[in-house]
């Protein structure tokens, strides 16, 4: 039974740093991508960042190429998204995603098959 686990969302303020983890049990992230996405109230859920597990670079959105930075333990079955430079527009909630995207369908929603249940990110200006 595959499970996503999204933990580290918090209120911050503005230009603080924030690392979310996103534990997964069983064989959720072997062989496929994983990737965060954020959804703020009233407005659509959004791709931050992605990644293959096992190989492939990462992908970001424009929004928070070089402020965020997405990262995988094999060993812990655990993927990471480090926030920097948090500002209040990056306030969310955050979900994590597994699932067969490739490199061109990374961004898109529909490529993955297994969510988190989100955390949520607050940032004070």
């Amino acid at each position: 039974q595959d499970q996503l686990v999204e933990s580290g969302g918090r209120l911050v303020q503005a230009g603080e740093s924030l690392r979310l983890s996103c534990a997964a049990s069983g064989p959720t992230f072997s062989g496929r991508t994983v990737a965060w996405f954020r959804q703020a109230q009233g407005k659509e859920r959004e791709f931050v960042a992605g990644i293959r597990w096992s190989a492939g670079y990462p992908a970001y959105a424009d929004s928070v190429k070089g402020r965020f930075t997405i990262s995988k333990d094999k060993a812990k079955n655990t993927a990471y998204l480090q926030m920097g430079s948090l500002e209040p527009d990056d306030t969310a909630t955050y979900y994590c995603a597994a699932g067969n995207a490739i490199q061109s369908t990374m961004r898109q929603t529909s490529a993955y098959a297994y969510w988190g249940q989100g955390t949520q990110v607050t940032v004070s200006s």
